[in-house]
């Protein structure tokens, strides 16, 4: 009897353990997509923290020319994942993940400082219903590109970030096409995938209460942080806590 018992308990103790090993490591990749005015490089933090946590941690550097090249841009890093990806969003790459975010082998979305768009949004008419804080954008002498003035860079994008480290984000931005910000979402992924957002309650350039509503409206699992739009480096870890739970809780 006292041997059926030991059994009995081992076996489920090992089942119990095998589920919750399949539940922890349903899903490995993440794929993060930057924001316009800024490049992949601001992610490091987070990523290593990701990465030591047992993640594949894959960064997008799209071009930011137009919404379908970013898209495919995402596409084609997601075509390299083996397994589910979890697919993570900071500022206008919550406009690519939203759009990306269809493919199939996307288990969740994580919106970072975010927009969310729904069918027939773009990032302009959103960015026009709520205006953030003064932002110092320029135009290249083409009038086809925007830019964040370096000078500007660190008040109105990194203000939580130590001076050095929001001077390189802003020689490191990538530009953004007018094109890409007027261009309007078909069918957005957060309709049929579980989705986070997280509100940057500082941001000068996605008014927080917009941030609110579009994470509202989309029922996505919402967490606050007291940042600025670079939460993703100034809070680095508090992000890769979301995104953890996210990957987490996200179906296959």
């Amino acid at each position: 009897m006292n041997r059926r018992l030991l059994f009995t308990a081992a076996l489920a103790f090992a089942t119990t353990a095998i589920a919750f090993a399949a539940e922890a490591a349903a899903v490995k990749n993440i794929v993060i997509v930057h924001g316009a005015l800024a490049d992949g490089s601001g992610w490091r933090k987070a990523t290593e923290i990701l990465q030591k946590r047992g993640f594949n941690v894959t960064i997008v550097q799209e071009p930011i020319t137009s919404l379908d090249d970013d898209v495919a841009a995402t596409k084609r890093v997601l075509d390299l994942q083996d397994g589910p990806s979890l697919l993570v969003g900071h500022s206008y790459g919550g406009m690519v993940i939203t759009e990306a975010g269809n493919a199939p082998n996307v288990a969740g979305l994580v919106y970072v400082a975010a927009f969310q768009p729904d069918k027939g949004e773009s990032l302009l008419s959103l960015a026009s219903s709520k205006p953030a804080g003064s932002m110092d954008i320029k135009e290249t002498k083409d009038g086809k590109y925007l830019y964040l003035d370096p000078a500007a860079f660190a008040a109105d994008f990194a203000a939580d970030l130590p001076k050095a480290e929001a001077d390189f984000l802003a020689r490191s931005q990538v530009f953004a096409s007018k094109q890409a910000f007027s261009a309007k979402i078909a069918e957005p992924a957060w309709r049929t995938k579980p989705s986070w957002s997280i509100v940057a309650t500082e941001d000068r350039a996605i008014n927080p209460d917009l941030e609110r509503d579009m994470a509202k409206r989309a029922g996505s699992d919402v967490t606050e942080i007291k940042a600025s739009h670079a939460v993703f480096a100034s809070q680095a870890e508090k992000v890769a806590d979301i995104i953890e739970k996210a990957a987490r809780k996200a179906d296959q």
